[in-house]
């Protein structure tokens, strides 16, 4: 453990990842509940097609996947329930293949690549920072509209004829959202990295039963699966992203199980009572 510290990479990545992992688990407990939470497969399609088209016209690829990717996170939010499936499906099968095109023309540059698949190595000072600066914003925007976020998620319309600005709500959950996308991009991949939206929220909703307790065990498991992932990763030699994936679904399958083993053994309690 101390050994692996030495390593700036590791340190970079230890750091970056464990920011995304928070701020990708409290994001995605709002839109699972929300039934938005195919927004980040769309969301890390869109930034791949932006980074790869950014690439080949020799632009800085953070600058043109962010604006885009926001762009695309409020459109999809704001087309709501309805038809927002469809607008994901679109729009995530639509940017993948410009930017595989674009690829297939100017070629699969190492930058790229890294976006595509993820990287420990293509971290940098600048990830770190931005990502920093990433949590104080998800964790103030919890702090300050918790009860507002708490109403959003579970019903939308009510919370407008109440008087909130569920707009307002909507749009910066989806910039947040987006930001998380492009930046985990370089750890994670565009192909994996809708994986720490989605796992952590879904394995705290199996356990805890209050909004409360599913958000602060949505954040606890995602340290947690982050953590294994990138240890095994570093460990086994094998891919970092892949390995962060597989371990959030070992912690969600023993989420399930347990549960499961809990409420029968709960239930043959009862039975030996009565």
């Amino acid at each position: 453990m101390s050994l692996l510290l030495e390593y700036p990479f590791f340190r970079r990545a230890l750091v970056v990842g464990a920011c995304l992992a928070l701020c990708a688990a409290l994001l995605g407990v709002n839109l699972v509940l929300g039934r938005y939470s195919m927004i980040g497969d769309g969301l890390s399609h869109t930034a791949f097609g932006a980074l790869a088209v950014a690439a080949a016209m020799g632009v800085a690829p953070l600058y043109v996947a962010l604006p885009v990717t926001m762009l695309a996170a409020i459109l999809l939010l704001r087309l709501g329930k309805k038809s927002g499936d469809t607008a994901v499906a679109l729009l995530s099968v639509s940017a993948l293949a410009v930017g595989v095109l674009v690829l297939s023309v100017r070629g699969m540059n190492t930058d790229v690549n890294s976006y595509l698949f993820g990287s420990l190595l293509a971290l940098t000072g600048q990830d770190v920072l931005l990502c920093a600066v990433l949590t104080v914003l998800v964790l103030g925007l919890y702090f300050v509209f918790y009860h507002r976020l708490f109403a959003v998620s579970f019903d939308a319309p009510f919370a407008q004829a109440a008087g909130q600005k569920t707009g307002l709500t909507g749009a910066v959950l989806a910039v947040l959202t987006a930001a998380v996308v492009v930046l985990g991009m370089r750890l994670m991949g565009a192909l994996l990295i809708s994986a720490l939206i989605l796992f952590p929220a879904l394995s705290a909703m199996r356990v805890f039963g209050s909004y409360r307790f599913v958000t602060i065990g949505s954040a606890v498991l995602a340290l947690v699966a982050f953590a294994a992932g990138l240890f095994a990763s570093w460990v086994l030699n094998l891919p970092t992203g892949a390995s962060i994936v597989v371990a959030n679904l070992l912690v969600f399958l023993l989420c399930v199980v347990g549960v499961r083993i809990f409420a029968a053994v709960r239930k043959q309690k009862k039975q030996e009572i009565g």
